[in-house]
């Protein structure tokens, strides 16, 4: 399959934290892969900014280096690494102080798009903010993005998005999540919205329930110290798992743009009913054979952070409501895994009888790794015998589908950085939004906290605590098998 690139307009992005290490994984190699696909016109500069004392050669040494680690090798021919590092440059910059703005100034041209990335702690976004307008290099037509956290809480979010607005109008500022970025997850509007299969049979009259799982088998590693202070709560579902799950419950929006977009998935998220204290399970991962436990990976032995999270939700409308979804997020699990399955109701009789079992129909949207998406059908099983009925996957696998090696199949980075340049914020979180999902959030965590209750123990390579597969049981539902 061939797919056309369109190429953005010329631009000048500066990447706040421009050595750091979003910057190397993932922001760098994937604007190298744009620029490789033809989608960056010459003419565009990538300009690192932090503290660091370096040369524009000294940067582009690293930033090779970053390429050489994060893009495969058969993608790193010499001449689109070259004509690469010719976009890249650096300014040694102080984001409290008067260093380096003057420099950075004299690089931004007024008639190209001019993106600032501030991918360094929200501390420093004030900062950042005061001196792009102090100094003369932002005016109305420039773009920020900001990295989550976009705060802890409702009132940091609100101070947060305060601060910002001093500065930039709404409509200039990006608030990134990767999860929004990925194929998978944008294809689950086009298959919602763009096929007449879908949409009539998606609601709580032919929906039985729906599971959002986003696994992991790493711990907190050398995030402890951060992580130990957000947990799963703050870290994934506050903003990963709603979004997904916005997307999944949402109304058609009248067009496929901006505005029209956030406010149907603002309208899911403010019709969460709060939860219940039986529907949430919360867990931290022991010490396994080869893994230390998440009290020793966050030095503290009394930490009661979870590591893990499930929980059931119901969304108060016309096209949820007694349709139960089930959200659930952990470290040190099984499989790495994140998907969405649908799980449709049992057919109201069967005419094959008892014996021929249940079946149902799944459509699971497959996010990592191996992303696509697969139907559960039920057929006859081939060969004679009589009517014995299996169930079938209909898959879509991009890679088969689109092809391993095609060069538009974009990761999350790639497809979001230029959306930015585009100026196009269909897939970024609004402010109304991010401080909603914090104040249906909120009351969730001090609930934990006034309590004082414990995490639920689980095992390494486990599926999480035993607890969280009550959550299904008693309802006779069960999870998905985390797999790979």
């Amino acid at each position: 399959m061939v797919s056309r690139v369109i190429p953005v307009d010329p631009f000048d992005l500066t990447i706040f934290g421009g050595t750091g290490d979003l910057a190397r994984r993932k922001i760098l190699p994937g604007l190298f892969r744009r620029f490789r696909a033809g989608q960056i016109p010459e003419g565009s500069q990538i300009i690192g900014a932090a503290r660091t004392d370096h040369t524009d050669a000294e940067f582009r040494d690293e930033v090779k280096t970053a390429l050489e680690e994060f893009v495969d090798a058969d993608k790193l021919d010499d001449n689109s690494v070259a004509g690469f590092l010719e976009m890249i440059r650096y300014v040694s910059i102080d984001a409290k102080g008067t260093k380096g703005w003057s420099e950075l100034k004299e690089h931004i041209r007024d008639d190209h798009i001019s993106a600032f990335y501030f991918s360094v702690a929200p501390s420093l976004f004030g900062d950042l903010a005061e001196r792009l307008h102090s100094n003369g290099i932002a005016d109305d037509s420039t773009r920020i993005v900001v990295e989550k956290p976009f705060g802890r809480d409702l009132e940091s979010a609100k101070a947060l998005n305060a601060t910002l607005a001093e500065h930039f109008d709404e409509t200039q500022i990006y608030r990134i999540d990767h999860y929004l970025g990925k194929e998978t997850v944008q294809n689950l509007m086009a298959l919602r919205f763009g096929n007449v299969l879908f949409e009539p049979l998606w609601n709580a009259q032919y929906v039985d329930h729906i599971q959002i799982t986003v696994a992991e088998t790493v711990g907190v590693g050398g995030r402890g110290e951060y992580y130990d202070k957000s947990g799963a709560m703050r870290d994934m579902v506050q903003n990963h798992l709603m979004q997904l799950l916005c997307l999944i419950a949402m109304e058609p929006p009248s067009q496929f743009e901006p505005d029209s977009v956030r406010d149907e998935k603002l309208k899911v998220i403010r019709a969460l009913d709060p939860v219940a204290p039986d529907d949430i399970v919360r867990g931290q991962y022991e010490a396994g054979k080869n893994t230390d436990s998440y009290h020793a990976d966050v030095e503290d032995d009394e930490s009661r952070t979870e590591s893990f999270i499930a929980m059931k939700l119901n969304i108060s409308n016309w096209r949820w409501a007694g349709t139960p979804f089930y959200l659930r997020t952990g470290k040190r699990l099984k499989a790495r895994q994140s998907e969405i399955a649908v799980v449709f109701k049992d057919a109201p009789h069967s005419i094959f009888g008892a014996e021929a079992g249940r079946h149902r129909n799944i459509l699971t949207i497959r996010l990592q790794p191996n992303e696509g998406m697969t139907l559960g059908v039920t057929i006859k099983e081939p060969g004679p015998g009589g009517m014995r009925l299996i169930d079938v996957p209909l898959d879509m696998t991009f890679a088969d589908a689109l092809g391993a090696d095609n060069d538009n199949v974009t990761e999350a980075y790639e497809r979001l950085v230029m959306d930015v340049i585009r100026g196009n914020q269909t897939l970024f979180m609004r402010g109304d939004e991010v401080e909603a999902a914090w104040a249906w959030t909120d009351p969730i965590i001090e609930r934990w906290q006034d309590k004082g209750d414990k995490p639920c123990a689980y095992d390494p390579g486990s599926a999480g605590p035993e607890e969280s597969a009550m959550l299904l049981h008693r309802e006779n539902r069960r999870w998905r098998e985390i797999k790979a």
